[in-house]
């Protein structure tokens, strides 16, 4: 009986849980096969990952519908559908800065917090998923930018990674004299992926754009005129290539694998094909450089919402669980080398030998911080990435505090307008 019990008690918990779990998502109706509609899969490791879930669940079978691999162009088809009220999409894979617009707009439906074990995953990343004190979507990967940097090279030249950003462009003009090797680059192109840099750069300076409410723009003119200082001047001085002007993240990726960069920002997933590349072993990544020390990333990554007008929402949800759950997490991270949003896995020894920057990734995704959870975040991301992207560009007869002050002017329209 001794041995029993605990048996015993176990099966008890554990019917208790599942019992408390399916009490929170009964009241989801509908069941059988259903659509996961998410970005690109540019590695290839998604479709096994729902294999596994397809082959326990031959009634309920998720295919997969892939978007264009740019947020911006993800974002168009998705509201196209969901303002036409279609079913054709279930589970939506927003990127974290939609959940605010889709929830206002009544497009995903809110989920009960206690069906998901949100207590083990990072705390910024779970913040990402909450809108208005309701959970909106399920964490499925985060991300935070990285520093790649070229280690051979700074240890002929006897330098560290940087820290701030006077090391970085010490280091990146000498390179790019002695190395006839580009100094830097992030994703500069006029899109989402500018708005993450120069969201980036006024946090490193002490600076931010939006209250974390997304209702007022608290932008200090002057932290944010230092942070457009630092990316203009890389490009005014050359360490940043003008060619960067047209990178997103697969542009950037290529540049530094290649060993056209000394220094480039960008995602984890630029990590393993680094491995492979040319470069191979003569990389190393840092957490970004800040003004005064290291800086703060944008926080990124895909949240799982629920549409309000799948007609499988008990099938949708059961995967969601399922998807954002540890085993898959693991893979998530082990197959795809996409950030998990389980903390505990960034302390794996295991994980960690074979992917030896997830301290560093998870240093930056604790200091990150989430972009504005505002209703108008597009119009917000629009305004900015025009504004940078002017100042950015030859001839530069811009003024940096000009820049930002017509910004934050256009800003207060916006939210205004909410």
């Amino acid at each position: 009986m001794r041995r029993l019990l605990p048996v015993a008690l176990a099966v008890l918990v554990t019917a208790g849980c599942s019992t408390a779990v399916a009490q929170k998502t009964e009241r989801f109706g509908g069941s059988g096969p259903f659509t996961l509609v998410t970005g690109r899969d540019t590695t290839g490791y998604l479709q096994p990952l729902l294999d596994r879930w397809n082959e326990t669940h031959p009634g309920e079978r998720v295919t997969l519908l892939e978007l264009p691999e740019a947020a911006d162009e993800q974002r168009a088809q998705m509201v196209a559908n969901l303002q036409a009220k279609s079913d054709r999409y279930d589970v939506l894979g927003l990127d974290v800065v939609w959940t605010a617009e889709f929830a206002d707009a009544g497009w995903i439906l809110p989920l009960e917090r206690g069906a998901f074990p949100l207590d083990r995953f990072l705390p910024p990343v779970v913040d990402t998923a909450v809108y208005r004190d309701k959970l909106w979507a399920v964490p499925y990967t985060s991300n935070a930018g990285l520093l790649y940097y070229r280690k051979d090279l700074l240890a002929k030249q006897g330098f560290k990674p940087p820290r701030t950003w006077a090391e970085l462009r010490e280091q990146a003009r000498t390179l790019h004299d002695k190395h006839d090797i580009g100094g830097y680059a992030g994703q500069f192109l006029a899109y989402e992926g500018l708005t993450v840099n120069f969201a980036e750069a006024v946090q490193s300076a002490g600076g931010q754009i939006l209250s974390r409410d997304g209702t007022q723009v608290t932008m200090d003119v002057a932290k944010a005129k230092t942070g457009l200082d630092f990316l203009a001047g890389g490009f005014r001085e050359g360490w940043i290539p003008q060619e960067s002007l047209s990178f997103k993240e697969e542009e950037s990726r290529l540049a530094f694998q290649e060993g056209r960069l000394a220094f480039a920002r960008n995602w984890p997933h630029a990590y393993g094909p680094a491995t492979t590349s040319a470069v191979g072993d003569k990389f190393g990544v840092t957490r970004l450089p800040g003004l005064n020390g290291p800086g703060s990333s944008s926080l990124g990554g895909v949240n799982l919402a629920l549409s309000a007008y799948s007609k499988r929402q008990k099938s949708a949800v059961e995967f969601i669980r399922y998807f954002t759950g540890l085993e898959n997490q693991r893979r998530v991270l082990a197959d795809g080398s996409f950030p998990p949003v389980w903390a505990e896995l960034y302390d794996d020894p295991a994980l960690i030998k074979r992917f030896p920057y997830l301290p560093v990734l998870k240093q930056s995704i604790l200091s990150a911080r989430p972009r504005p959870a505002s209703a108008n975040y597009n119009q917000v991301s629009l305004v900015i990435a025009s504004a940078v992207s002017n100042a950015l560009t030859p001839p530069f007869t811009e003024a940096g505090d000009d820049v930002v002050t017509s910004m934050k002017g256009q800003l207060n329209e916006i939210i205004r307008a909410q």
